[in-house]
């Protein structure tokens, strides 16, 4: 019985022995064929590292201010009675815009010009007078008096006349009207706005370590949403003398010309100083760099030989860059990269580093450093 339990016992340690080593050969034989294995190669669409020349661009977000701009407004109260314009016109300087009601200092005026003629008359007799020793030194100083008061009281009597007549003070586009025929306006109410819009002023601000390259004279180029494609060039013409104490950034204008009024005062666009000087850089579609938090890097396409079957295929190796600006759909690289590298220009989010790739530029995007994207 001992004898047989025994056997039993051997029988079944012979049995997992042999099952054991079946399973290890199968094992080591899946594990071999896992380590011979090579994935087979990612397609992908590459671009070249090119060397151009850009030009120094400082950019900023500007505000479109007119040359001239102000609201017409009534020095003096009164009504109005007559309404020369319509909104939205274009006047020249001293056209009529407003006539308020002035038949009160009508009435009033030849009085005071009749009373001019007689101090004017009485002036001159005084003069003979005074020249044959009639009269005093005294009476004459007093017609003098009599006939500079007539005339002060009748030119009193038109400037109130001209006050409440209103007119452009410069040529350019009115707005919305403000009044109507036959309302009381009071003093200061305002009539209608009056902006010279060309040219046209665009301020905008720059950080001061950029003061010592700016002057008068430097070109900018102003894009914006209502330009569409369009870009419009200008120049410097003024510089703030002082730097803003909380922001520390220099105020700068510059004037554009403007004669299809598509530029309107309070438009936001964006401004472009461009400087004088140039700068060669490398450049590389914007869809090839993988940004992460410690360092941007792109993939490089080389040929390595596979020391097994001698083989040549392409294989990606990460590169860490550093960036210099951006134009378009390109980037400026500062370091990292050599001209006629190749590097994966979309779709790097997915590699890894060492990965087989096949490249096939059929359905690459066509990159451009001033795209102009359809409005779809």
């Amino acid at each position: 019985m001992k004898k047989r339990i025994l056997l039993t016992l051997a029988l079944i340690l012979l049995l997992t022995a042999l099952l054991g080593g079946i399973k290890f050969l199968q094992i080591r034989r899946l594990i071999k064929q896992g380590a011979e294995h090579t994935p087979p190669p990612v397609t992908v669409t590459a671009a070249t590292v090119q060397k151009d020349t850009w030009e120094t661009l400082l950019s900023a977000v500007g505000t479109l201010e007119a040359v001239q701009g102000v609201t017409v407004s009534a020095e003096l109260p009164g009504k109005v009675t007559h309404i020369a314009f319509r909104s939205g016109d274009m006047v020249e300087k001293g056209a009529l815009l407003v006539q308020l009601d002035t038949s009160s200092e009508q009435a009033q005026l030849p009085g005071a010009d009749a009373a001019v003629t007689l101090a004017q008359l009485n002036l001159r007799r005084a003069d003979q007078l005074l020249a044959e020793h009639i009269i005093s030194p005294a009476e004459h100083d007093r017609a003098v008096a009599d006939f500079r008061q007539a005339r002060a009281e009748a030119d009193a009597i038109r400037a109130t006349i001209a006050k409440k007549t209103l007119r452009a003070p410069f040529s350019g586009r009115l707005g919305i009207r403000l009044v109507d025929l036959g309302q009381m306006l009071s003093e200061g109410q305002a009539v209608v706005s009056l902006q010279q819009l060309d040219p046209i002023h665009v301020n905008f601000l720059l950080p001061q370590q950029q003061l010592s390259g700016l002057r008068t004279g430097l070109p900018v180029r102003i894009t914006g949403d209502s330009l569409q494609d369009q870009t419009v060039e200008g120049h410097i013409n003024a510089l703030n003398p002082e730097i803003d104490s909380t922001t520390r950034n220099i105020r700068i204008q510059a004037t554009l010309a403007n004669p299809d009024e598509q530029l309107r005062p309070g438009m936001f666009v964006n401004v472009a100083v461009v400087k004088p000087e140039t700068r060669q850089v490398l450049t590389i579609p914007a869809t090839a760099i993988h940004y992460a938090p410690y360092s941007d890097s792109v993939f490089v396409i080389e040929e390595r030989t596979d020391e097994k079957n001698g083989e040549t295929r392409m294989v990606l190796r990460q590169q860490l860059i550093r960036l210099a600006g951006q134009r378009g759909d390109f980037v400026a690289v500062e370091s990292g990269l050599e001209e006629g590298q190749k590097v994966v220009s979309t779709g790097v989010f997915k590699l890894r580093n060492g990965q087989s790739v096949i490249i096939d530029n059929s359905l690459e995007p066509q990159f451009q450093t001033a795209p102009k994207p359809e409005n779809n």
